[in-house]
């Protein structure tokens, strides 16, 4: 049995440091406080990956540098040196991350659809990321529908999809995804609406929950039906505290949505509710479909090291915490932002994991990069999470199995105090140490 550790400790200045060969000993009977115990017997949901969304902001971010520059950076989250990035996120149409609001037509028989808006900062910069990884599986959002569907005829401050157009507008997303296929861009998931109980001052459009099961299963499902498409469709796209009632909801408007929604899509900013997560796992109609994080940020820190860890911790808490309570896959928001936490045209900056330096000659990876890599580079597609046991709460410990029978486990202290532990696993045992505000992946493997 070999154990490699990986450490990322800001304060030791620590980025993903790795020790070999970590000794451990035989499990022995007496040893009884400290324990962390993994169950590698006992397994439960599997994983579909880790990623980022490509928005308008990280195209328009990475063409402000020099090629070689955007190069690295894509590496920095493809490939497998990187983060080994594998499931990603694509905006339907303009976000508050874009330049400029904006759809794919105008004309209400659709007869003007073009994505051509999105090819210079969003599908170029697909195939690039496609090159270095081509196992990358899609997930697509709207933001809104065109305006002219819409009662308030615009595409921000909410609204709703008027009746007549639901047809139509369940035709403009078969035509969205018609159109990425030609790119050679496949789009593997599709949310009905992102944040649909959401009035922004950006793009938005509002669903109740009967709304939005009417849309799946009357217009957007026989839709892709009629036109052999396999997306699957998955509901809400919104934040967790309502995760659990609202996927009840529409699970009891129609007793054929269990069968045809593939899953719910959630965000973390309104608070961890991992709970909620745990419910859906639990409930008969929903305990085998998809749960995926689609989207989260940390607000821009103008480069605070305080800042720097408490908001790489925030995504390593949420990460861990979605997985070990039933989450399929984790999507960060946008791959790459410029210095000012943009390009938005609403000026609703936010942080990235890398963002550009302030003369756009090179990028920056914040704490937050490095925090997410102990999960993205040691967690495989497929792998499955394992039951685990810990003496104390101080230490967030997620345990995973790949596919390869290899072993990872992450944990993560977010206090000012260093925890000492035992890890027990299949008769063996190692002890070690997190110091504070850090982070720790084990990779166990055969050999």
């Amino acid at each position: 049995m070999n154990i490699k550790k990986i450490e990322t400790n800001y304060n030791k200045k620590y980025f993903l440091k790795e020790f070999n060969n970590i000794k451990y000993k035989k499990y022995s009977k007496s040893l009884e406080n400290e324990i962390v115990n993994i169950y590698p017997e006992i397994t439960y949901q599997d994983i579909l990956g880790f990623g980022g969304a490509f928005s308008e902001a990280t195209g328009v971010s990475l063409s402000k540098l020099q090629s070689n520059k955007k190069d690295e950076a894509l590496n920095e989250y493809f490939s497998k040196s990187g983060l080994n990035y594998n499931f990603c996120r694509l905006p339907i149409a303009s976000t508050d991350f874009s330049l400029k609001s904006y759809s794919y037509c105008t004309k209400n028989d659709l007869s003007d659809f073009s994505i051509e808006k999105d090819r210079q900062y969003i599908i170029n910069i697909v195939k690039q990321a496609l090159k270095i990884n081509p196992d990358i599986k899609f997930l697509a959002s709207p933001w809104s529908p065109p305006k002219f569907m819409k009662n308030n005829k615009m595409l921000i401050l909410g609204g709703k999809l008027l009746d007549k157009y639901k047809n139509l507008y369940a035709d403009y997303l078969v035509k969205y995804i018609k159109a990425y296929e030609k790119e050679s861009i496949n789009i593997d998931y599709i949310t009905v609406q992102n944040e649909p109980n959401a009035i922004q001052l950006w793009e938005s459009c509002l669903y109740s929950p009967e709304e939005e099961c009417d849309m799946v299963l009357n217009y957007i499902y026989p839709k892709f039906k009629e036109n052999n498409i396999n997306t699957k469709i998955l509901i809400w796209d919104h934040n967790k505290e309502k995760l659990y009632t609202r996927i009840l909801q529409e699970l009891n408007f129609n007793e054929k949505a269990k069968d045809i929604i593939s899953g719910a899509a959630f965000h973390f900013y309104s608070g961890s509710h991992f709970e909620n997560i745990a419910l859906l796992r639990q409930n008969n109609d929903f305990k085998d479909k998809l749960l995926i994080h689609t989207e989260g940020c940390t607000g821009y820190s103008n480069f605070n090291e305080k800042d720097f860890i408490h908001n790489a911790e925030i995504y390593a808490h949420d990460i861990l915490g979605d997985l070990l309570s039933g989450a399929n896959g984790y999507i960060d928001w946008n791959l790459v932002l410029d210095n000012n936490g943009g390009p938005n045209h609403k000026k609703n900056y936010c942080d990235s994991p890398i963002m550009l330096n302030k003369d756009n000659t090179d990028y920056i990876k914040n704490l937050s990069f490095y925090y997410i890599a102990h999960f993205s580079k040691y967690i495989k597609r497929n792998a499955k999470v394992l039951a685990i046991s810990r003496y104390t709460t101080d230490i967030e410990t997620l345990a995973i199995k790949n596919p390869d029978d290899s072993i990872a486990i992450i944990m993560l202290n977010k206090f000012g105090f260093d925890k000492k532990f035992n890890i027990c696993i299949n008769g063996f045992t190692f002890s070690d140490k997190i110091e504070a505000h850090s982070i720790i992946t084990y990779v166990i493997s055969e050999n």
